[in-house]
């Protein structure tokens, strides 16, 4: 099985660079980051720690 090269590397960052532009670059990368955080935290089950915990009271205990 072939290894991606630096020659890879670089023609994919062009092709991401004339389809998406120099402005939308930065946040697809950053999405991208995120969601392949996401999905490894997700795969190991691990849970951040700065997350708010999740209130699981009803709707009807709050008062009007």
């Amino acid at each position: 099985m072939p290894s991606i090269g630096p020659m890879e590397l670089i023609v994919v960052l062009i092709i991401a660079l004339v389809v998406l532009g120099p402005k939308r670059l930065p946040s697809a990368g950053r999405s991208l980051g995120d969601g392949m955080r996401q999905f490894k935290e997700s795969l190991s089950g691990a849970a951040h720690e700065d997350a708010p915990a999740i209130d699981q009271r009803d709707d009807a205990d709050l008062p009007a």
